[in-house]
């Protein structure tokens, strides 16, 4: 099996969905928990697919994507765009539940409704990535290269500083984010905040 990184593509949209789905229970596959598949790609993949391409890698295995790289050179700005270009029709076809009733579908229905989150804790590093990979692109480096591509392109665009967040839960993360550079910067509830300094 051959490995390989490249852009993004309009077609592997379809991909990022399913990966983003088979990845969404702390690196598990979370199909069983969601009663609508797309809703987890609604939020942490295809909008940043499709407001900013060029900050999108995908990793594949004989040619078809089994992991990724995506994010945003500018977190306040990005959550601005999908406002106005991505959140508007997504609200209209998943109201806002008045039920009480506590489920994966209604989290991720909530976050759509309340839009990307920007945290003035996080403002001296304002780019932010999300990365996943399916369990055969695991353990051949494919995290560590996707994550070198993405930093080249954010020091080439001279963005100063990147975060991401991970869940407290998800150790096997946290230490592949260590690994690769990142220092712990924030703790929230549920999450850390890891940041890394690109240009000064």
């Amino acid at each position: 099996m051959q490995f390989e990184i490249r852009p993004y593509h309009p077609s592997d949209l379809t991909m990022l969905y399913r990966i983003c789905l088979q990845t969404g229970d702390s690196g598990g596959d979370a199909t069983p928990w969601f009663t609508d598949p797309d809703l987890l790609g609604h939020y942490y993949a295809a909008p940043y697919a499709i407001l900013e391409p060029d900050l999108c890698f995908v990793a594949t295995a004989d040619g078809t994507p089994c992991g990724y790289i995506l994010g945003t050179r500018d977190t306040r700005l990005f959550a601005e765009r999908c406002e106005w270009e991505w959140f508007p029709v997504l609200r209209q076809r998943y109201p806002k539940s008045l039920n009480d009733d506590e489920n994966r579908d209604k989290r991720i229905i909530d976050l759509i409704h309340q839009g990307i989150e920007v945290k003035e804790a996080l403002s001296d590093y304002p780019a932010h990535l999300h990365i996943d990979l399916l369990p055969l692109a695991q353990g051949r480096g494919m995290g560590r290269k996707l994550m070198n591509r993405f930093i080249n392109q954010l020091k080439e665009l001279k963005i100063p500083a990147l975060h991401l967040e991970v869940g407290k839960k998800n150790s096997g993360a946290i230490k592949f984010y260590e690994r690769v550079g990142f220092i712990r910067i924030k703790e929230f509830e549920h999450s850390m905040a890891f940041g890394q300094i690109l240009n000064t």
